[in-house]
């Protein structure tokens, strides 16, 4: 329902379950603030949008009564036969056991050991044992194939979403400015630690100039956008590109899809360029990607020696030694290898 990658983590599982029984019809219950994303994905037929982040913070207010009855009637007008709980929460579980389209439809999630939250396998009918060391992909894929009783696939992630007929996004007035030859850089994140730093990103942006490409920087909020235009500060339309305004979703989306390369730090961005098959280079400073990082046929990870450590705040020290690995000659590196890779003739 809710956290950028996790629902993007999805896609490879629905892609399964769609290859293995004909006919599949999914609907997806997800917030508000994803609303876009489960229609990339051709097997879903219904998105029902929640608002559960609003509930929890008014649960007694007579518009949340409102809303919340107002859902589950929407939802219950369409009979069912499984509910399955993909996120393994408490908040994910009482909405599963709130689905009776029949009364009697069969609820199934993570067992009491798989889930990542415990207590919510009380709500389930069917309890399902995945083993937690693996990627959420990986998890998810065995999720959907245990609770759809079909055999798990041994073949690589495929999100199968529908991106191809997707245009290019116009980059400012200029007719030119739909070029293929850009890189998108993400720079924008939650944690502080987790920035790369903006003397790097300048010392990238200027290599990848050199070599004819320009940059985008797309931005979600008013300090990412401040960045955006200090890192595009001095460049001409034809170096660099910060959009006058916060793109939606599938702007986003389309204009990382034909990006040449895109650059990103831990950031839910990431999940949706490695969904898309882009040449994708993400920056683990001080996040491990071994279970939740952005997997695709096109991602490359750039880890430091602390990225398994989740560091919230520096100690002395650590601050230099987070960037290890993370040069601006690494990126460079790993772009100009994938990029040789896609093209490929059997990677086409």
């Amino acid at each position: 329902m809710s956290s950028m990658g996790d629902v993007f983590h999805t896609s490879p599982a629905l892609t399964d379950a769609q290859h293995a029984i004909p006919g599949l019809v999914v609907d997806w219950v997800v917030e508000e603030a994803f609303a876009e994303i489960p229609f990339w994905h051709p097997v879903v037929d219904r998105v029902l949008l929640i608002n559960l982040r609003q509930w929890r913070k008014q649960p007694f207010a007579k518009q949340t009564r409102t809303q919340k009855n107002a859902f589950f009637n929407k939802v219950n007008e369409q009979r069912y036969d499984l509910v399955l709980d993909a996120q393994g929460l408490l908040k994910s579980a009482w909405v599963t056991r709130q689905i009776n389209a029949p009364e009697k439809v069969l609820k199934a999630g993570l067992d009491w050991s798989s889930a990542r939250e415990r207590l919510a396998s009380f709500f389930y009918d069917r309890k399902i044992n995945v083993a937690k060391d693996q990627h959420a992909i990986t998890r998810l894929r065995e999720l959907f194939a245990k609770a759809l009783d079909y055999p798990l696939p041994n073949t690589p992630i495929e999100y199968g979403l529908n991106h191809q007929a997707w245009l290019p996004l116009e980059q400012g007035p200029n007719p030119q400015s739909k070029s293929k030859s850009y890189v998108v850089c993400l720079h924008g994140t939650t944690w502080q630690t987790k920035y790369w730093p903006e003397d790097h990103w300048q010392a990238l942006i200027t290599q990848l100039n050199q070599q004819g490409l320009k940059v985008v920087l797309p931005w979600g909020n008013a300090e990412e956008k401040a960045r955006s235009e200090r890192l595009a500060q001095g460049l001409n339309e034809h170096q660099a590109w910060c959009p006058p305004a916060s793109l939606k979703l599938n702007e986003v989306a389309r204009l990382l899809k034909h990006a040449k390369a895109v650059v990103s730090v831990d950031t839910g961005l990431s999940h949706v360029a490695a969904a898309l098959d882009v040449p994708l280079v993400v920056l683990y400073r001080v996040t491990d990607p071994k279970l939740v990082g952005a997997q695709g046929q096109m991602v490359t990870h750039l880890c430091s020696p602390l990225a398994p450590q989740y560091i919230k705040q520096f100690k002395p020290g650590q601050e230099h030694a987070s960037l290890q690995g993370l040069g601006v000659d690494d990126v460079l590196d790993k772009i100009n290898l994938l990029e040789f890779n896609e093209a490929l003739p059997d990677q086409k």
